[in-house]
């Protein structure tokens, strides 16, 4: 296994991420022609491919549940520098590009990503077990994370509109990473073993027992290839944007559309990884993928956005329509009913894949 780890490591996921930033060097603020473009999109695709798995070979090496953690943090960087970046360059129009990522990734994390993992172990398991405690506590914190930051400003009268007043925003950027460094500390130190895959018996796994971790050189040559990696991911998506946002405008879709792209890019390794768990049977390690990218991606997103709201003009809109809020309650309490018995059904993941195509449904015929 760590040979076969190591062949990968210096196979085409080595040349992906140098090809990547190569590419980004010769593209970066410049107009580039369609065919170059298509270049810049596939090499955008191997570069989050490549990332998957440097990431997933750090996250052998230190163990569950600091792996997911690792490609949940990892992932959430993207999102956040493309949504900085993006809304830097997008003007008033981008207003909403926060809100919209922010609530696609919970949305895809909490439901296509959770609904992927629940159906493919309960059809190859029978069923789907975890840890309940975990995956509760990680619920709890995204449900309360997403109505900080995304319903109340609807519903705040300081400013117009569904917008946080400037005390208002800091708080939420306060709570959200106070109450995510609480969470990491609770899944890595006071209650890690909440966070372990179970057996059937309800016994935690310590530790994968079907493979030997990677050498400590590896590991660091992974990491340091991943955040090469992030970067060509960041930089080329960036240099993309502007072709998807036409191409948005041209369909006639709502420009809401944007987010859900990014949101779907960016959750891409997410979703391979946890679905790589699911068919080993670790659905715990799936579900430390979907909700804690969720937290992660609001956690970290909102102080980002706070922080550039700073020197960005123009409004800064994170309250949820009518709508979306509906598919935000139901999205919490249909998982609170998954998560309580520590075991899911076909089922189970059915609803919660229903539940996801709803919303895209909506996003494209609001």
């Amino acid at each position: 296994m760590i040979a076969r780890l190591r062949s990968l490591t210096h196979g085409w996921t080595s040349v992906v991420p140098v090809l990547a930033a190569v590419l980004l060097i010769f593209t970066w603020g410049r107009d580039v022609p369609g065919a170059v473009v298509v270049l810049m999109t596939v090499v955008l695709a191997g570069a989050v491919l490549a990332a998957v798995h440097h990431a997933e070979v750090v996250a052998h090496r230190v163990g569950e549940p600091f792996g997911s953690l690792i490609l949940a943090v990892a992932v959430t960087v993207i999102e956040v520098a493309l949504i900085v970046t993006l809304m830097v360059d997008g003007g008033d129009k981008s207003a909403s590009l926060a809100r919209d990522t922010v609530f696609a990734a919970v949305m895809i994390t909490c439901n296509g990503i959770v609904g992927l993992s629940l159906l493919v172990a309960s059809l190859r398991h029978r069923t789907a077990v975890f840890n309940p405690e975990g995956t509760g506590a990680a619920l709890a914190t995204v449900a309360t994370l997403a109505t900080l930051s995304l319903v109340l400003p609807t519903f705040t009268t300081s400013k117009p509109g569904p917008e946080f007043s400037g005390v208002q925003l800091t708080f939420a950027a306060l709570s959200s990473l106070i109450l995510y460094g609480l969470f990491v500390a609770t899944q890595t130190v006071r209650h890690r073993d909440y966070f372990l895959p179970i057996t059937r018996q309800g016994k935690v796994i310590a530790a994968e027992d079907h493979a030997a971790a990677p050498s400590t050189r590896t590991a660091l040559i992974s990491l340091g290839l991943l955040l090469l990696a992030l970067v060509g991911v960041v930089g080329l998506a960036k240099g993309v944007s502007p072709t998807i946002e036409s191409g948005v405008a041209a369909a006639g879709l709502d420009h809401a559309v944007v987010g859900v792209i990014i949101a779907l890019l960016v959750l891409l390794p997410e979703t391979i990884a946890a679905l790589r768990a699911a068919r080993r049977d670790r659905v715990q390690t799936s579900l430390n993928l979907a909700l804690g990218s969720a937290m992660a991606s609001i956690g970290l997103t909102i102080p980002a956005v706070a922080l550039a709201s700073i020197w960005l003009s123009g409004p800064l809109i994170l309250g949820l329509g009518a709508t979306h809020m509906v598919l935000l309650a139901l999205t919490v309490v249909v998982a609170s009913l998954t998560v309580v018995p520590g075991r899911a059904t076909p089922l189970q993941g059915g609803v919660h894949l229903v539940l996801l195509a709803a919303y895209l449904e909506l996003a494209v015929n609001p």
